[in-house]
């Protein structure tokens, strides 16, 4: 009887000491290494609330910056032909010599000034076609007046239906209208040039003529005929506006005639081709620019 209490006390008391010994769990934390690389990326769009107000911001995808150059090529508006023209206005002075009027009087060489207009346009990047009108008034280098002096035309002249004609005066005194076409080759700012040209001179000769039978009518004589030449020179551009303009012409003027309408006479009764020269010096204005 007593073993088995012996026993019993022993048991409990063994196991209230394994109790006892038994350990507990400890909390186990495991540390995680992060690595952060350095790369760039865009920003994502987020959602924010600003006292209450909820603001959508456009949503980015995310993606690596990169840097591009991108060639943006510039396209010019196509110009019309008016927009691309080219006008304006120019004036000089210059000098004049006719075979004729060497050969009738005088060697001297004509003084003039001239006004005018011109167009241009470009046909390639160097080349340019200009039209261009002047018109030339001519100081006169002699004067025949049968009123003052005895000249070598004073007399009587006589029409093809024998109606009398005395004559007055005359001196090259006159006007010119002149017409251009000419090409122009651009350098830098030099523009050598060289056309065609045509021109008008108008000359007067006054007679009296006869009016009721009587011989107390001033008429004048005019002349009339085209004349063809050929020009070149060159210009010079000073500035955006303004250039200078040097050039050279020269015109076959075939039988110089004076006519009237009213009377079928002609005191120059020449076959004969007379050669004109001019040399000018102008400048040109670029209304356009």
């Amino acid at each position: 009887m007593f073993l088995k209490k012996l026993i019993f006390i022993f048991t409990v008391l063994l196991l209230q000491t394994t109790q006892a010994q038994k350990k507990k769990a400890d909390t186990i934390f495991v540390y995680e290494k992060v690595i952060v690389y350095d790369t760039i990326y865009l920003e994502k769009a987020v959602k924010s609330r600003v006292n209450g107000i909820q603001i959508s911001l456009p949503t980015v995808k995310d993606q690596f910056v990169e840097n591009r150059i991108f060639k943006v090529k510039k396209i010019t508006p196509k110009k019309t032909f008016l927009q691309s023209l080219q006008y304006g206005v120019e004036g000089g002075i210059g000098f004049k010599n006719n075979s004729w009027a060497r050969a009738l009087h005088s060697d001297k060489l004509q003084f003039g000034e001239n006004l005018g207009l011109w167009f241009s346009k470009k046909v390639s990047s160097n080349l340019l076609l200009m039209l261009s009108a002047n018109i030339y008034r001519w100081n006169s280098t002699f004067d025949l007046d049968a009123n003052e002096d005895e000249t070598y035309l004073n007399g009587f002249y006589f029409t093809k239906d024998n109606q009398p004609l005395l004559f007055q005066r005359f001196n090259n005194k006159h006007f010119e209208y002149t017409g251009q076409l000419k090409i122009l080759y651009e350098w830098k700012k030099f523009r050598p040039f060289a056309g065609f040209a045509v021109n008008k001179n108008i000359y007067k000769m006054r007679f009296l003529v006869p009016e009721n039978q009587n011989l107390n009518k001033p008429n004048d004589f005019r002349s009339y005929k085209l004349n063809i030449g050929f020009s070149f020179g060159l210009q010079y551009q000073i500035s955006p506006k303004i250039s200078v303009t040097s050039d050279y012409q020269q015109f076959s003027l075939n039988n110089l005639s004076l006519k009237n309408s009213s009377f079928d006479f002609d005191i120059f009764k020449t076959n004969n081709t007379f050669a004109e020269r001019k040399l000018n010096l102008g400048v040109a204005y670029f209304i356009s620019r």
